[in-house]
């Protein structure tokens, strides 16, 4: 059985996440498996309200950033996806992982 896993990358530090990117294509294509991507998305702007009290009110000026994200599919046996679990991740990058197993077609469980 094949095993699918589904990363999706975010980060607001484009270089550190590229630069992941790289480390996990390269780690994965080591271990023999079929790696798709990384796949880049639109750059998403993210403004969030600063109020000087708790309560909403008075603002301080917003805070604005931007968030680049990258999505990879990684087909491979089990210890690929297994692997993902031991990385260290940098703070900076919020990490989703999915993992799928895929069974043959025709495949009948008696």
């Amino acid at each position: 059985m094949t095993f699918v896993t589904k990363l999706r990358l975010e980060s607001g530090d484009r270089s550190v996440l590229d630069d992941l990117v790289g480390e996990l294509k390269g780690m994965f294509e080591r271990k023999g498996a079929d790696c798709k991507g990384p796949h880049a998305e639109s750059p998403r702007e993210i403004i969030v309200p600063q109020y000087r009290r708790l309560s909403p009110g008075e603002e301080y000026a917003s805070w604005q950033y931007t968030v680049y994200a990258r999505t990879m599919e990684v087909h491979g046996s089990d210890h690929v996806a297994g692997r993902i679990a031991h990385v260290e991740f940098p703070e900076s990058v919020h990490v989703q992982v999915e993992v799928e197993q895929k069974k043959p077609l025709g495949y009948r469980r008696d």
